[in-house]
């Protein structure tokens, strides 16, 4: 296995109590930033509660990269006006799009993230205007103080979404088993079970994992993030190989 600094395995959730996540894992991705951002004050409790060199990562809230036709919309606390129908997503140049990253960015240095993921749908495609628009947005955010991390799940081209990554400092966030990242001093993999969330991985699957990291790590800070239904047993598994 790595160095145990520069690999971090954690789950995407907390798969359980807070207090027992934290004495196993070192690193969470925080999914609930994605659907509906929580309160400042129940982030700040995470932080507190957190050990202190405990990592928090988290995805970027939605309206920032989907559209209102994704059924993930669903766990709004309350529903978009529509009139916002065409002004969110796909990192649309709109005041709503603008304030979804302000409180993405604000419960960000709540918890002192250390990667902020943007995951799109498979219907985020390389589009003239969502290149556009991808490109002005992360060129009017600009440096943060975490790393930003991209999900390409369409049909992009390697090419292209290396130019992207470059071009705005992104790390390639992939799903090892689908894609191989094309551009990024940080490894930042996000396993979504083979075939589906319901996925368990097999001795085998994990042995295959360490093997790609064995050969793609090379020195960089690796983060392992499980997004499967069974991942905090599948993560505790991997860790122990």
């Amino acid at each position: 296995m790595s160095d145990t600094d520069s690999l971090l395995v954690g789950c995407c959730g907390w798969a359980g109590a807070q207090s027992l996540y934290f004495a196993q894992f070192p690193v969470i991705e925080i999914q609930t930033t994605f659907y509906q951002p929580p309160t400042i004050k129940v982030a700040a409790k995470w932080r507190l509660h957190a050990p202190p060199d405990f990592q928090f990562c988290m995805k970027a809230w939605q309206l920032i990269t989907h559209t209102p036709s994704s059924p993930t919309y669903r766990r709004l606390r309350e529903p978009v006006p529509a009139a916002n129908k065409d002004l969110l997503g796909a990192f649309r140049n709109t005041p709503q799009v603008w304030l979804a990253w302000e409180r993405t960015r604000e419960i960000a240095a709540v918890i002192n993230a250390t990667v902020i993921v943007f995951q799109c749908p498979a219907s985020f495609l390389p589009t003239p205007i969502n290149v556009e628009n991808f490109t002005r947005f992360f060129q009017r955010i600009g440096p943060q103080p975490c790393q930003l991390a991209w999900e390409p799940r369409g049909s992009w081209p390697p090419e292209l979404i290396r130019e992207l990554c470059a071009q705005h400092s992104l790390i390639h966030c992939v799903d090892p088993f689908v894609n191989q990242p094309v551009y990024g001093d940080v490894l930042y993999w996000r396993l979504h079970g083979k075939g589906g969330f319901s996925h368990r991985y097999t001795d085998e699957n994990l042995r295959e994992l360490q093997e790609a990291l064995r050969l793609r790590q090379k020195g960089r800070t690796a983060y392992i993030m499980f997004n499967n239904i069974p991942m905090k047993d599948d993560a505790m598994r991997f860790l122990r190989q």
